[in-house]
């Protein structure tokens, strides 16, 4: 059965049209060898207060069982990409990323890969790995995120976790290349693995 995605990106790579080579693949498909049916909300994300955005991304993640962050220039830096990574990862999303760089753009061009953003948030553990609290990399330092609290785990981390701040990129949240791993027809199971 097809799941639901949610995709967050930097809207540059929409209006540059990467991001909807991925976000419309499936156009050529049947929706099921697609692997997901689209619940991003890039429709509706007009220029609103932060609280009405905040509420707007958690309604479009809710419902949904996979979050794809499309890989940009400078979506690792973007601060509603990094909200839509960690309200993901605290519903229990699937969350990985697809760089889309090697997509040509509407000038027909590509671009070098973008960083990845699991290289810049983390979550710093309790001592006894029962909560966690989450960092962001910005002005050149590791900082508390403003935009979420952290949570109390269901079950406490491995214990050599407690007491220390791991990058989300080093616990296994999965980027990939949409040119170079061949999204078209890999992009299903990116959703399931």
């Amino acid at each position: 059965m097809a799941k639901r995605v949610f995709f967050s990106f930097h809207y540059q790579d929409v209006i540059d049209f990467r991001a909807n080579v991925v976000r419309n693949h499936w156009v050529t498909k049947d929706r099921e060898e697609a692997g997901y049916f689209d619940a991003s909300i890039w429709e509706e994300a007009q220029k609103k207060g932060d609280l009405a955005l905040k509420r707007l991304i958690n309604g479009g993640v809710e419902g949904t069982t996979a979050t794809c962050v499309l890989v940009g220039s400078d979506t690792y830096a973007r601060r509603w990409v990094r909200y839509e990574i960690i309200k993901s990862i605290q519903r229990g999303n699937r969350v990985f990323a697809v760089h889309i760089n090697g997509i040509k753009g509407k000038d027909g061009r590509v671009k070098a890969i973008g960083k990845n953003p699991f290289d810049y948030l983390a979550f710093r553990y309790s001592k006894d790995g029962a909560s966690l609290e989450i960092l962001e990399y910005t002005g050149g330092k590791w900082v508390d995120y403003a935009d979420v609290d952290g949570w109390n785990l269901k079950t406490a981390a491995p214990q050599s976790r407690w007491g220390t701040a791991i990058k989300l990129s080093e616990l296994g949240y999965k980027i990939y290349s949409w040119g170079d791993e061949d999204g078209y027809n890999n992009f299903a199971d990116w959703v399931g693995n």
